[in-house]
């Protein structure tokens, strides 16, 4: 929510603030080096916890860390001097005219941690190097809301949008024991987030789209594209209280080069039938989908509540070829991918009601016990609230 809408329902409480978005931001020295604009995670309670029953948000059990280029610094860190790295979350502070900026802040619970690798070169070689050069434009925002009334003088509705768009470059020559090479690193991401409350915040939708790609000079560089749109429905009578929920989100991933991290494709290169194709293989695609409606209902007096629900996952795993063009910084388009993983999960009601999977063309048998009730599950003592929005919001990490 922006940040000067946070009191637009007083009755409710106050709305999370510093606008939808977030970027965390890596500084070296000060200096800013590379951001990273986060998949939004949803955990296990997010939204309606029926929704994640037995199916899990995806990456709630598995964060992933992002990777920034800071070779481009080295002839700054290679000086013999002390270095500092710090790691910053960041909203917006809107000024209600149109514009928005950086809060350096925000009002959610983060968790951060940074891990620096390094290669070393020959033996005795000294690294040194002109640079880094920075391109670091300010980042772009635009904002808007507008609320509605009710006869008796009250807000009714709220509508609101986010757009960001942001780029950076840094690029300095590096003098390395076999001669010299430029080093680069490049980010292009844009954002966008239109929300809705309507019937006094009782029903919400939010529709969020964040895109962009990274590019090294070591060959490494990633695309992503995080769509994700949720509804929800809060009613309460008397001491009971529900929520109605749809969810449909994604996370497309494409990785090309080689990464810090392993990208899933060094599991393939021995496996028979793709061993002979693995050398053309040029990066790796991960996309999945998650689609899903639940309700959740409680009752104060008892402090009980119960979730029921059906969510729908679709993942797929590719090699991808690729057409490599050295005069553009855009990220190379692809063409061609081999499927080397999928996997189609539904969940009704706290029990898988279907689940196929192929391996590299072979189909995965999966036994998951006896099946449930198929009528959700319960929480008993969940402490759940009356006022809505109370703990079931969207979380990030």
């Amino acid at each position: 929510m922006l940040q000067s809408e946070v009191n637009t329902f007083p009755e409710s409480g106050l709305l999370y603030g510093y606008s939808p978005f977030r970027e965390v931001q890596v500084f070296i020295d000060g200096m800013l080096a590379g951001v990273a604009w986060p998949f939004p995670v949803i955990f296990t309670g997010g939204v309606v916890p029926g929704l994640w029953r037995p199916i899990v948000g995806i990456d709630a059990f598995d964060l992933k860390e992002d990777e920034i280029d800071i070779t481009p610094w080295l002839p700054l860190l290679c000086n013999g001097a002390a270095h500092n790295f710090t790691i910053k979350i960041s909203g917006l502070n809107d000024n209600r005219n149109g514009t928005a900026s950086l809060s350096g802040t925000t009002d959610s619970y983060w968790l951060v941690t940074g891990k620096v690798f390094i290669w070393l070169d020959a033996t005795g070689h000294v690294t040194t190097g002109e640079g880094p050069y920075e391109v670091t434009p300010a980042p772009n925002f635009q904002v808007s809301s507008s609320t509605g009334k009710s006869v008796n003088g009250t807000n009714e509705t709220l509508l609101y949008q986010v757009n960001a768009q942001r780029s950076l470059s840094f690029e300095s020559t590096i003098n390395l024991s076999h001669g010299n090479e430029t080093a680069s690193w490049y980010q292009s991401l844009t954002f966008s987030n239109a929300g809705n409350y309507t019937d006094g915040g009782n029903t919400e939708m939010n529709d969020q789209q964040t895109t962009g790609y990274d590019m090294s000079s070591s060959g490494y560089a990633r695309h992503i594209n995080y769509p994700l749109y949720a509804y929800s429905v809060y009613a309460s009578y008397m001491d009971n209280i529900s929520y109605v929920a749809t969810v449909n989100r994604g996370k497309d991933v494409q990785t090309l080069g080689q990464p810090v991290f392993p990208t899933g494709l060094e599991s393939f290169s021995a496996v028979d039938g793709i061993h002979d194709i693995y050398s053309g293989f040029r990066g790796a695609s991960l996309s999945t989908t998650q689609d899903g409606n639940a309700t959740y209902l409680a009752n104060e007096t008892s402090q009980t509540s119960f979730s029921y629900g059906t969510t729908e996952q679709d993942m797929v795993f590719e090699g991808i070829h690729i057409n490599v063009d050295p005069s553009t910084q855009k990220f190379p388009p692809i063409s061609g991918s081999h499927e080397l993983f999928h996997r189609h999960v539904i969940a009704v009601n706290n029990t898988v009601t279907e689940d196929a999977e192929t391996l590299v063309d072979q189909s995965i048998g999966h036994n998951h016990g006896r099946p449930g009730s198929g009528t959700g599950f319960a929480i008993d003592g969940s402490n759940a609230h009356g006022g809505h929005w109370h703990g079931m919001r969207r979380q990030r990490v």
